[in-house]
């Protein structure tokens, strides 16, 4: 494991800000790997090259002994989800999410090392949501 300067020199490298840098001096000191996140909506079959920006970051926290979480948004893609546009993206049924997400870990794993990371499907905790508890969550939290 590198020293924490040489770790956070390779975490900061390509990017323009670092939000809570002294929390992560503070994680790093504890010595236990951290769990990097990031969600991706199947909505097509292929990621772009965007993406790549924040996966290559990913395997370089790997590099540094974390750990990575490929969140899969199959529950969201089901039910269309805000763009950030004047339009939603259409829902797309469960047969085009599942094509999509498995072609999405055939590229990940062209990043990512598959022994530190962790495939995860946000319908485990989103599908056994009842109506009250969508509109909720829809009251408290925004997409913007």
């Amino acid at each position: 494991m590198p020293s924490i300067e040489d770790a956070l020199e390779i975490i900061k490298r390509g990017c323009d800000e670092l939000l809570v840098e002294a929390e992560l001096i503070e994680k790093l000191k504890s010595g236990r790997p951290l769990r990097v996140k990031a969600g991706f909506d199947p909505t097509a079959p292929d990621l772009h090259l965007g993406h790549t920006v924040l996966l290559n970051k990913m395997r370089q926290l790997q590099d540094l002994g974390h750990q990575a979480v490929f969140l899969i948004g199959d529950f969201t893609g089901m039910i269309g989800d805000p763009t950030g546009k004047n339009a939603t993206r259409p829902p797309l049924t469960p047969e085009q999410v599942e094509v999509n997400a498995r072609t999405y870990q055939a590229q990940v794993f062209k990043i990512l090392d598959p022994e530190k990371t962790e495939v995860e499907f946000n319908s485990r905790w989103m599908g056994g949501m009842s109506a009250a508890d969508m509109i909720k969550l829809a009251a408290t939290h925004t997409v913007a």
